[in-house]
């Protein structure tokens, strides 16, 4: 009953697949231009690259500039000169302070 049952769902989801016509995929096309559609064509990607020349040249953004502030736009120079490195013992202290 089961494998009557399998062949029945199997011959159900095939039928909807058989039903399905060709799907034209992405740049495929279904007829051929004609030459005034050609020339349309030409001419339309003629006027994109010649307005793509009218766009001004835009200086770059910093998305981060107001999160970082002024300290980020100011150059890395210790005004005082660095102090030696303090080596502490390696021995942690325990504990509260005697009374």
């Amino acid at each position: 009953m089961r494998k009557i049952a399998v062949a029945v769902m199997f011959a159900l989801i095939a039928q909807s697949a058989w039903a399905e016509d060709h799907v034209p995929m992405y740049g495929e096309e279904s007829k051929a231009k004609t030459e005034a559609e050609k020339a349309n064509d030409i001419r339309a990607e003629r006027a994109y690259q010649r307005s793509l020349g009218n766009v001004p040249n835009q200086k770059a953004v910093d998305p981060w500039g107001a999160a970082r502030g002024d300290e980020a736009k100011k150059p890395a120079t210790p005004a005082t000169p660095a102090k030696p490195v303090v080596k502490h013992s390696s021995k942690a202290k325990s504990g509260s302070t005697p009374n």
